[in-house]
């Protein structure tokens, strides 16, 4: 028996880092049970070089497709599920059609990490992982509707903005 894959979109300020990367892992770990989307309040216009060097290095995905794109693509497109993975977005986030569940998976912006090559792709990899872990959980649950407060839960697990690439 198969099931409509739930269409998700993901946003962030910049559409550069986090919600490319998130866009990319859920679509490797959903094996086609959702057909995700990523966005920005502002986008870049450019992918940063870091987030499909991560997705390349740590699992294997080539994102080379990816592009930085405004949210205003998307008004009118309804969606199961709406994901911000910064605070920006989730204060600023639009109104989306048909009563989308809408998430908050916060994590640290990599991409303002200063300080060397090194660094700078640790703070990439670090954050990566925050996501894969809680796109881990969205993939686990059972198919059929989606219980808002499950997806809300994910949001709360593994830190938030304030985590691990934050320098005191």
């Amino acid at each position: 028996m198969s099931t409509v894959p739930r269409k998700v979109l993901i946003l962030c300020t910049g559409n550069s880092a986090r919600s490319i990367i998130a866009e990319y892992l859920l679509r490797a770990k959903g094996a086609g049970r959702f057909e995700t989307y990523s966005a920005g309040s502002h986008p870049t216009g450019r992918v940063n070089p870091l987030a499909l060097w991560v997705l390349n290095e740590r699992y294997g995905i080539d994102a080379s497709g990816a592009r930085s794109k405004s949210w205003d693509e998307f008004k009118g497109v309804t969606f199961d599920l709406v994901i911000t993975v910064c605070d920006h977005a989730k204060e600023s986030c639009p109104i989306f059609p048909g009563q989308p569940i809408q998430a908050h998976f916060g994590s640290p912006d990599p991409a303002a990490v200063e300080g060397t090559q090194d660094q700078k792709k640790w703070a990439f990899v670090q954050v990566a992982s925050q996501i894969s872990q809680r796109l881990d959980l969205l993939c686990a649950l059972p198919d059929g509707p989606l219980a808002p407060e499950s997806v809300h839960a994910i949001g709360n697990r593994f830190g938030s903005e304030g985590g691990p690439t934050d320098s005191a």
